[in-house]
């Protein structure tokens, strides 16, 4: 990995090329981000960065988070991540990403948190067929229908889709590709959909497939 920052997702929009064909891009307030802690080999076992994205005032984090920023001399973050760079010395505590970091036309992987769902019945959640309205069904038209089979192996197999809570767990987008970069207010717009609410925090990284 080369390159990684935090974001936070403000929404979605459309720019049009030099050909004029209109591109759906989603707009992500890329940092800054500031190194809060850098881990060695020497030290932690692994070279890694972290990195932390947007202030929150002081009263808002526990002792033990205050000495961590106070340590690093920086002002206190509502979100931390590590990134396992390829090049971490190229970086100090204190020293702040920006969304330059990336260039037009990198491929980059997006991981969020998707959007919660609640409890979702078995056609939502998995994409199963309803029951037939006819013949006698009665009022399951929605439901999962056979579980499996009878006195063998009498239990249902593991993974069975079946109702349950929906949504609200990490979800990474591989492969997509920076449009536009306003380095200047630090906005970034992906081509396509990125998982999570507006206001959502959003990890970017180097795509694993590029």
């Amino acid at each position: 990995m080369q390159k990684g920052i935090i974001g936070k997702k403000i929404g979605m929009t459309q720019i049009f090329d030099e050909a004029g064909k209109v591109i759906p891009v989603t707009v992500v307030e890329a940092g800054p981000c500031v190194v809060v802690q850098k881990k060695t080999v020497e030290n932690d076992g692994y070279a890694a960065l972290q990195l932390g994205y947007g202030d929150t005032k002081v009263q808002r984090v526990n002792k033990p988070m205050k000495g961590h920023f106070d340590k690093a001399d920086v002002a206190c973050k509502k979100n931390l991540k590590e990134f396992r760079l390829d090049d971490c010395d190229a970086l100090n505590v204190g020293d702040i990403v920006k969304a330059d970091t990336f260039a037009v036309g990198d491929a980059i992987d997006v991981i969020g948190t998707s959007k919660g769902k609640g409890f979702a019945g078995a056609i939502k959640r998995h994409n199963q067929h309803r029951l037939k309205e006819t013949h006698g069904t009665g009022p399951v038209h929605r439901q999962a229908g056979s579980m499996g089979a009878c006195s063998s192996p009498s239990r249902i197999y593991k993974g069975k889709g079946m109702a349950g809570h929906m949504g609200a767990e990490q979800v990474t987008v591989q492969n997509l590709e920076i449009v536009k970069i306003d380095a200047e207010n630090n906005l970034i717009a992906i081509k396509g959909a990125v998982p999570g609410p507006k206001g959502g925090i959003v990890y970017i990284v180097d795509s694993v497939k590029a």
